[in-house]
């Protein structure tokens, strides 16, 4: 095979083979034009089983072929037919086997819708840019709601669907309907005036707005500026369950919570009652068997504590006590009186030995007393006079050496210390240090602040202390 765009040179002329042109032009023609939108009539819809969609749309006086892939196809919202008027947009290219050339479409709007959408977006960008989108004003949804109100038409299946899920679900609430049209130009106004009679009536825990699917066209009462001003201005929280889960409208981007369907919003709503009562009923029986088990424990407890009383019990032990205490006074009985027979004997043998001694021991052992008496007398009345002669000349020795009779003549002895050695010489202290000073009437502390080496002879003070 031949590179693209390769030609012969025959008499310079450029030659294309068919599949060549048309790989050229194909190159082109998607260079040449940017992805566009397209407007007219269905024709020659075909829907193989690939899921494509092909089909030509046409005007009053051309057509042009049209593809629509099965990715894009499934996202359009509605379901196309022959005839119907049409906005699409893709890109251009050219089908290099035929040679027709064709738009590769990937999306498709019903006639209108076009410009719907650009109005959707305007009014998003502007609601977006005052803070209406913020998180900070989503209210809280209750966990477990009783009252619900529900807006929406009393015809649709909508109120139908959201009280089979609550009955499924959550049997407690009761469900209080705000009839609305939801569709055409007294659906907004109409809207607006049920949310302010929620709040008026305060009946309501949270309330749920909300339509079944639709065109854009169909859906624009959700999106409707007022509509979505009320849904930022209402102090009930407000689900916003518009449409199919593909659709997206203003409401959505304002209310506190969105719901993908009617049906989803019950569910976002409330807990699941059936689960609720399944946890409730395990937990019911962790309990049981919790009081159980701690039954258990208590009467084995019980019965322990039973034991330790029953072995503990005060009459027991006093009657174990009386029973030790007889028992002891039995063995003292016999003790007492083994004791009592054995020094009965001894005492008789004692009293023989006695009587069999005292005739020969006694007379002896009074005359060696009296003797032993009359030699005392003698001799105290020899040592007492020379123990007091030594005892006076020891007090007159003792009197010498002593220091108190000199304190008593007005000197004193200077200690660096209670009961230290004395001081002779002035270079035994330094200034500051403390002095203990021994007088005859007791003791003085002083400090020393200055020495002298040779103090100055004074016989009327010689040998008394100075304080320095």
């Amino acid at each position: 095979m031949r590179p693209p765009f390769v030609y012969h040179r025959r008499v310079n002329r450029e030659v294309y083979t068919p599949s060549e042109l048309n790989r050229e032009v194909r190159v082109h023609l998607e260079a040449g034009f940017p992805r566009l939108w397209l407007e007219g009539e269905i024709s020659n819809l075909a829907r193989p089983a690939s899921g494509h969609l092909y089909f030509s749309l046409k005007d009053d006086r051309a057509q042009i072929r049209c593809a629509l892939f099965r990715q894009n196809a499934r996202s359009i919202g509605f379901r196309p037919e022959n005839g119907q008027l049409v906005q699409v947009r893709g890109r251009l290219s050219l089908y290099e086997p035929r040679g027709d050339y064709q738009l590769i479409a990937d999306t498709m709007e019903a006639a209108g819708e076009g410009r719907l959408r650009a109005a959707w977006e305007a009014l998003r960008k502007q609601l977006e840019s005052e803070g209406l989108f913020d998180v900070a004003l989503k209210k809280p949804l209750p966990a477990y709601p009783r009252r619900i109100a529900v807006i929406t038409s009393p015809s649709g299946a909508v109120i139908r669907d959201i009280i089979n899920v609550l009955g499924r679900r959550w049997p407690l609430a009761r469900v209080r309907l705000y009839p609305v049209p939801v569709q055409g130009d007294e659906a907004p106004p109409a809207i607006v005036r049920a949310l302010a009679a929620v709040d008026r009536h305060g009946w309501a825990d949270a309330v749920i707005v909300g339509r079944g699917g639709g065109s854009l066209e169909d859906l624009w009462a959700f999106n409707d500026e007022a509509v979505a001003r009320a849904i930022v201005a209402a102090s009930t929280p407000v689900i916003s369950a518009v449409g199919h889960e593909t659709d997206t409208s203003i409401s959505d981007f304002v209310a506190d919570l969105r719901a993908p369907t009617p049906s989803a919003a019950a569910e976002l709503l409330t807990p699941d009652g059936y689960a609720m009562a399944n946890e409730f009923a395990r937990q019911q029986r962790r309990l049981a068997r919790a009081v159980e088990d701690g039954i258990r424990r208590r009467a084995q407890r019980l019965d322990e504590l039973s034991t330790r009383v029953t072995r503990q019990h005060p009459g027991r032990q006093l009657r174990e006590r009386q029973g030790q205490l007889d028992a002891a006074r039995r063995r003292l009985r016999v003790a007492l009186a083994r004791i009592a027979a054995d020094r009965q004997a001894r005492l008789a043998a004692l009293a023989q030995r006695l009587r069999n001694a005292g005739g020969r021991t006694i007379p002896a052992q009074a005359s060696q007393l009296d003797a032993l008496a009359r030699r005392l007398r003698t001799a105290g009345q020899r040592l007492v006079p020379d123990r007091h002669a030594q005892l006076q000349a020891l007090a007159r020795t003792l009197n010498a050496y002593s220091p108190l009779p000199t304190l008593q003549r007005g000197y004193a002895i200077v200690t660096t210390s209670p009961g230290g050695e004395a001081i002779t010489r002035p270079a035994d202290v330094a200034p500051g240090d403390t002095l203990f000073t021994r007088v005859a009437g007791g003791e003085i502390v002083s400090t020393v602040t200055e020495t002298r080496d040779n103090p100055p002879t004074d016989t009327t003070s010689a040998g008394k202390s100075q304080k320095r």
